[in-house]
């Protein structure tokens, strides 16, 4: 047994010792197949619609990842720019934190007025949803840097770019990469509730409301089931790219990329 597969078995076995419990919850009639249906009911839904959850991911998949990109990118610039700028960290951090407390429900007609039906109003509510993690995260690690590092370079009399270059920036995207982990686990969240607020007619959040409305709730189950298996290859992805393009944050922990 590879390394890899002994660190996933732990997991794989309380996966299935759940869906065990599950499968007996509704078999012994604890609750009714229309509310909760049967892990093989699910199975069973998700084999018979393939084609049709397959076109729905593709569609929340293009929007989990684009709003991601953008939220890390988002995330980065505002926490170098408030890290550079005491006042405007001052001004704006106490902004960026009441952002999080706003409902998306309220704000999803406005991004529509904006912008229409299209995909910008969704990839709108991703960012809000989660940028903030990697604010969060960059903009302690800048303020983390070793000061006698900082410093050393101005002795060597290094502009201010180059410090940022050369000891703040290498700090910070470790720390931004795993910022974009955490808020990888509300991208999801935020592309069912971005596709069901603002009048989307495709994506697996989409399908899952549809399925609820017309009672098909294995089917939507199966979508949930989907979304949860997609969230969980992309946080993986994401550890990889954090591997790859951070190789010094996991060198100093120990780890080898």
């Amino acid at each position: 047994m590879t390394r890899r597969a002994a660190r996933a078995l732990p997991a794989l076995l309380v996966a299935l010792g759940l869906l065990g419990v599950w499968e007996l919850y509704v078999d012994l009639d604890g609750v009714d197949a229309f509310v909760l249906p049967a892990p093989h009911s699910v199975a069973a839904a998700m084999w018979d619609n393939a084609g049709l959850l397959w076109s729905n991911l593709t569609t929340t998949a293009a929007e989990v990842g684009l709003g991601i990109l953008l939220a890390l990118l988002i995330g980065f610039v505002m926490a170098v720019v408030l890290h550079l700028s005491p006042i405007l960290r001052s001004a704006l951090y106490p902004l960026a934190v009441g952002s999080q407390a706003v409902p998306i429900a309220a704000l999803a007609p406005l991004l529509v007025f904006w912008w229409g039906f299209g995909v910008l109003p969704k990839l709108a509510v991703i960012v809000i949803v989660c940028f903030f993690p990697v604010l969060v995260t960059t903009v302690d690690a800048l303020a983390r840097v070793d000061p006698d590092q900082i410093k050393l370079l101005r002795t060597l009399d290094a502009s201010r770019w180059q410090v940022f270059r050369f000891s703040e920036a290498p700090a910070a995207l470790p720390a931004a990469l795993s910022g974009a982990r955490i808020a990888l686990a509300v991208a999801v969240i935020g592309a069912v509730l971005a596709e069901t607020g603002t009048g989307s007619s495709s994506g697996l959040g989409h399908e899952v409301m549809v399925d609820l409305n017309a009672l098909q709730t294995a089917r939507a189950y199966a979508a949930v089931v989907v979304l949860a298996v997609f969230a969980v290859c992309c946080f993986h992805l994401l550890a990889l790219a954090e591997r790859r393009l951070a190789p010094w944050a996991h060198r100093s922990r120990g780890v080898v990329p």
